[in-house]
């Protein structure tokens, strides 16, 4: 998985409530030149139409298809959230997220990115890992096993 980049992790942040973790999870990406600003809209819209909550702790937030064009190049971001965030619409539906996925894909090619990301967060141990793990340079050894 050669798409990470150590500048768009971030570990032990504490957020409060989804639409903030989907925005820092967009905020990275355009920080560092892989989306527009408008991209983050994007993503709390399609957050909206169908919940980014994947299940085993994961969400994974990316643009709707209006928002395909803010994208400059492909990119991930990560946020581990060790505390979790709520991404249910019920606090009585608790899903509760530890690590956040932010997406965006230029003509696909995300998609192999996002296999693997499924992939290995279908094993609740490997999200424990991810959602422990010190540093940047942590996760990125964690993913780069998926290969």
């Amino acid at each position: 998985m050669d798409a990470l980049d150590k500048d768009l992790i971030l570990v032990n942040q504490e957020i409060k409530t989804k639409e903030d973790a989907i925005k820092a999870a967009g905020q990275l990406l355009v920080d560092h030149g892989y989306v527009e600003a408008p991209y983050i809209d994007s993503m709390i819209a399609r957050n909206k139409d169908v919940s980014v909550y994947m299940g085993n702790f994961i969400a994974i937030p990316h643009g709707t298809d209006d928002g395909k064009q803010y994208i400059k190049k492909t990119g991930i971001s990560i946020i581990q959230v060790p505390w979790g965030v709520d991404f249910s619409d019920d606090p009585a539906d608790e899903k509760l997220v530890t690590v956040v996925f932010g997406i965006a894909g230029l003509n696909g090619e995300h998609l192999q990115l996002l296999s693997q990301i499924a992939l290995f967060c279908s094993d609740i141990n490997n999200v424990e890992k991810l959602a422990d793990a010190q540093s940047a340079d942590e996760i990125i050894n964690l993913l780069k096993e998926v290969e």
